[in-house]
């Protein structure tokens, strides 16, 4: 099992910078890549963004690309989100989640991860 838990969401003016943080705890951090999914109400839960085991392969939707980064530091535990350039359309609840099974790629599909954070709020106002 892996716990995950997400914090660092809340309002935010467009155009400004929010960072979201994801703390895992149970199974392994290292063992699992770690993916950030959103949200919105009336809208179908999306990819974000996604990380391998290492760090070393990261992964964006085209509507964050360029403005999202994601990073991770396996001594923390931690996964974070930093996000940049906001637009009000990024406004959803944000989630934090891990798959410990695959290893011939990352995964970037909500199926293919098993474990997930009960998510953060991220308002962008203007």
């Amino acid at each position: 099992q892996v716990q995950l838990v997400e914090s660092g969401g809340g309002l935010v003016q467009a155009g400004g910078s929010l960072r979201l943080s994801c703390a895992a705890s149970g199974r392994a951090f290292s063992s699992c890549n770690m993916g950030w999914f959103r949200q919105a109400p009336g809208k179908e839960r999306e990819f974000v963004a996604a990380i391998s085991r290492s760090g070393g392969n990261t992964y964006y939707a085209d509507s964050v690309k360029g403005r999202f980064t994601i990073s991770r530091d396996n001594a923390k535990n931690t996964v974070s989100l930093q996000m940049n350039s906001l637009k009000h359309e990024d406004t959803a609840v944000y989630y934090c989640a891990a798959d410990s099974t695959r290893y011939s790629y990352t995964p970037r599909q909500l199926y293919e991860y098993d474990y997930w954070g009960q998510g953060t709020q991220v308002t962008v106002s203007s």
